[in-house]
Formats: structure tokens, C-alpha cells, sequence
């Protein structure tokens, strides 16, 4: 089984996390690339002295979901409606 270059990526985390990463490549010859950010199983790494991790992305599409319905619902819903729908919808996008 080969392994797909767009598939693989190279980050620091430490002391040196500043520092250019050096040229990697695969057996078979596929380059690997170095990035400061990486997602991995939905998480966004970040690329720092200790490990860390980036909420900016989920912090975005939660409020593009729920702004887009709450657009449309506006003033019409009731504040039960519109908090049930954040309970039910939106909380699961941040976790």
C-alpha cells in the first residue's frame, strides 16, 4: 500500500517549532510537506512551544450555521425554539 503525499503532512511542536522543517520525502519519493497547521480526526494541531490546538474553525462554522438559520427563522420563532435549536443543532458543531 503506497501512502498518498496529500495525505501526509510534517509539523514541529517544541523548543524548535520556529524553525523551517527539512525536506521530506516518502520510499517513494513523494514529498511531505511542513505545515503550521495540520487537521487531524476534525482537530486543528497548531505548530507551537507545547501542544496546542486551534478553535477558530469551529468557532466559525458554528456561528455561519447558526447565523444562516437564525436568518431565516429571525424575530418569527419563539426563544424557546431558537435555544432548542441551538441545544440541539449547533453545540454539537463545537464539540
Amino acid at each position: 500500500m503506497s501512502l498518498n503525499a496529500s495525505e501526509s503532512m510534517s509539523m514541529r511542536i517544541g523548543p524548535r517549532h520556529k524553525y523551517k522543517c527539512c525536506q521530506l520525502t516518502t520510499m517513494d519519493r513523494h514529498e511531505i510537506l511542513c505545515s503550521n497547521t495540520i487537521r487531524y480526526l476534525g482537530v486543528y494541531l497548531v505548530s507551537s512551544k507545547n501542544f496546542s490546538i486551534s478553535l477558530d474553525y469551529a468557532m466559525k462554522s458554528f456561528y455561519r450555521a447558526f447565523n444562516a438559520v437564525f436568518g431565516k427563522v429571525g424575530r418569527v420563532a419563539s426563544e424557546n425554539v431558537v435555544v432548542e435549536l441551538l441545544k440541539t443543532k449547533y453545540f454539537p458543531i463545537l464539540l
